[in-house]
């Protein structure tokens, strides 16, 4: 099972997929309906975890018809992100796909 992680800002996404015990960082992509909706149908497989953001709602209405499923974690509620030492975009999105 393929879990891609999202962390999300205002004008872009992180992207981080899990495979098979391996971590491939799939890039930025816009947070736009159709950048959105190009990504899931070329990257995504089974489920994707978006972390909660202004817009976040909104990727996952795009990104749900595309995917098995689809969850927003709220960062603060989500301790492995609030603890961390060492913030980075790729970091965030892989703690969100490993949840």
């Amino acid at each position: 099972m393929r879990v891609v992680g999202l962390d999300v800002h205002r004008v872009f996404a992180e992207a981080v997929m899990l495979g098979e015990a391996k971590v491939i960082r799939l890039g930025r992509v816009g947070m736009t309906r159709e950048h959105l909706d190009t990504f899931a149908r070329t990257s995504l497989t089974h489920h994707v975890v978006v972390e909660a953001a202004g817009n976040a709602t909104e990727g996952a209405e795009v990104l749900a018809p595309h995917v098995g499923r689809v969850v927003i974690a709220n960062p603060r509620q989500v301790r492995l992100m609030a603890e961390a030492r060492i913030k980075t975009d790729v970091i965030d999105a892989t703690v969100l796909a490993r949840l």
